[in-house]
């Protein structure tokens, strides 16, 4: 029954891979419906009832239930960082105030969106850690390495989320260079540095505007430094909180490597044992096989030695029967 749960979840996913790609709703939803967040988060289990049951069979059909909702949701996710990827190049690419005043602003929305689906990920993988007890033997087995693939996923798209804040954030710091080089071409990367990375640089930079030749042009530069500048803070942030939650789940990682090496072990030290033994089996068959040919042998020499007295008996007897008869006759004369 295990493995059918985890076979239809995975052709849910691969029919979920031909959907269209994700479209932005809004932020107080998350990207998919049927898995709302958790309005509780001291609850036991899952937000799709997981875990209130009680035998084996049942525990383990909500527990894949509850893996197909996780790696839909990590899919979730991975579309939310496509969709921020391609903000990310739009805002880039924009030329007027409003443009970009709505690119920030879907930026913002599916940022706020992929940051509370990650807490919600997060929460019911260590859900499903907390209550890997509730099964034993091969279920308890399938159990840990399973939740270890979704565990794994989910560190792969943190990175990919990672990798692509990474590249705005270069590639802000690249516009913000070059917006202040048209109102000073003479800039050092000193004061370019100083302008990126806080806010008295932009003052500085406001002021060197004012005795620009080019004020229209030099105006929208300024304008585009100050919403760029917002937006590397912005990054930084979301850097930040990607890099503690990729350390949290490295650690839960690296513990469940050391669960699966440890029930590996255990496994390889019982086909250890189960191999001695049947060793010891194998000697002890052959010894029983000598025993019994000895015995045969010993009944054998028995019914030879009794044949051998018997003749003996035989022929002794032959001999004094006829004598004794014989004497017998002579007396009787």
């Amino acid at each position: 029954m295990a493995t059918d749960r985890l076979a239809a979840g995975r052709a849910k996913l691969a029919q979920q891979n031909q959907q269209p790609a994700y479209q932005p709703r809004d932020s107080a939803q998350y990207p998919m419906n049927e898995y709302p967040p958790q309005s509780n988060t001291n609850s036991t289990y899952g937000s799709n009832g997981y875990g209130n049951g009680g035998g084996t069979d049942s525990e383990m059909t909500r527990f894949y239930d509850e893996i197909t909702a996780i790696q839909d949701l990590i899919h979730s996710y991975r579309d939310n960082i496509t969709r921020i990827s391609n903000l990310h190049s739009r805002s880039l690419t924009v030329t007027d105030d409003e443009s970009l005043r709505q690119a920030t602003a879907e930026l913002d929305a599916i940022a706020s969106q992929t940051h509370d689906l990650s807490a919600q990920i997060k929460q019911r993988i260590q859900t499903l850690e907390a209550n890997r007890g509730k099964v034993q033997g091969r279920n308890k087995d399938a159990w840990i390495q399973q939740t270890n693939v979704v565990k794994t996923r989910f560190v792969t798209a943190i990175q990919e989320y990672q990798q692509a804040e990474q590249q705005y954030r270069q590639r802000s710091r690249q516009r913000v260079e070059r917006q202040v080089r048209i109102v000073k071409p003479d800039a050092t990367q000193q004061e370019i540095d100083s302008v990126v990375n806080n806010d008295q640089g932009a003052q500085v930079f406001s002021q060197a505007l004012m005795s620009s030749n080019r004020y229209g042009e030099s105006r929208l530069a300024y304008r585009e430094v100050q919403a760029r500048h917002d937006d590397i803070k912005k990054i930084e942030k979301t850097l930040t909180e990607l890099a503690q939650l990729f350390s949290d789940m490295s650690v839960m990682v690296a513990q469940q490597d050391e669960t699966i090496d440890a029930i590996e072990t255990h496994a390889a030290h019982a086909d250890k044992a189960m191999e001695q033994g049947l060793q010891e089996t194998d000697k002890a068959v052959d010894h029983a096989r000598a025993a019994r040919k000895k015995r045969w042998i010993c009944f054998w020499i028995s019914v030879a030695i009794l044949c051998v007295i018997a003749i003996i008996l035989a022929v002794v007897l032959t001999q004094v029967i006829p004598k004794n008869n014989n004497n017998k006759r002579s007396l009787g004369s």
